[in-house]
């Protein structure tokens, strides 16, 4: 089992921590599940519990629509029915939604040891922007890549390699964290360091354990013992403690 204690031997240091938004930054869940309940009573169908729909989130609208209506739709009704859903949480963006328990006090560390940390997402950038707005954090943050920023969305590394653009970081100084293994392709790919966040949206069906991070964290917290703000002296040899 993938141990979530931080690797000894480390070669870099820390300059920008990205996180995925959905079930990592922010608890999104409880709008989203509006939405998609919303839409289910328009079209005369029974809600879904909000766990149902928790573990779901993070694989975005199709998914939330495949959900609640079935896979085997036509393509002129899914698209239908998707286009409401996020007419609906476009609408509601940010009535319940908040940051993790312990976030706020994560990304003010962050910040007072002068590192920097972003948002890597591929929720569209017309519902990113004004979600991260709403939760105040705009002026934070280093860079905000939404699905749209580049021409590729993850698992493709290209948003996150446009991250460390954006925040002047190189990759192998970055950590990203996501709940979902599409966030764990993408940083593999691009470099950085890679951390399942598992109090996000992953149900029991999945194993994190096999998704190739090197580290996994059950509480937001946890991530400060992964950051290592200050530049390891050149004289440091490998395994050497200072």
């Amino acid at each position: 089992m993938l141990s979530s204690t931080p690797r000894k031997n480390r070669t870099a240091y820390t300059e920008t921590i990205l996180f995925d938004l959905d079930g990592t930054l922010a608890d999104t869940a409880p709008d989203l599940a509006y939405a998609l309940n919303t839409l289910l009573q328009e079209e005369g169908r029974g809600i879904l519990p909000h766990a149902t729909i928790r573990n779901h989130v993070s694989r975005g609208a199709a998914a939330m629509v495949r959900l609640g209506f079935g896979k085997n739709l036509p393509v002129s009704t899914f698209e239908a029915l998707r286009t409401r859903f996020l007419e609906i949480y476009g609408a509601n963006l940010c009535v319940n939604t908040r940051l993790f328990p312990g976030m706020s006090t994560v990304l003010d560390h962050i910040e007072d040891n002068n590192m920097k940390w972003g948002v890597v997402t591929n929720k569209l950038a017309w519902m990113t922007e004004p979600l991260i707005e709403a939760l105040g954090l705009t002026q934070r943050a280093a860079c905000i890549v939404s699905g749209d920023t580049t021409d590729e969305r993850k698992p493709h590394p290209k948003p996150l390699l446009h991250a460390c653009h954006s925040s002047q970081s190189l990759a192998q100084n970055c950590i990203y964290v996501g709940d979902d293994p599409r966030d764990i392709q993408a940083g593999n790919a691009a470099g950085m360091t890679t951390l399942v966040a598992r109090y996000g949206y992953i149900d029991d069906s999945q194993s994190p354990e096999d998704w190739g991070a090197n580290g996994i964290i059950d509480d937001v917290t946890e991530l400060v013992d992964w950051l290592h703000p200050d530049p390891i002296p050149p004289n440091t040899k490998p395994g050497e403690t200072r």
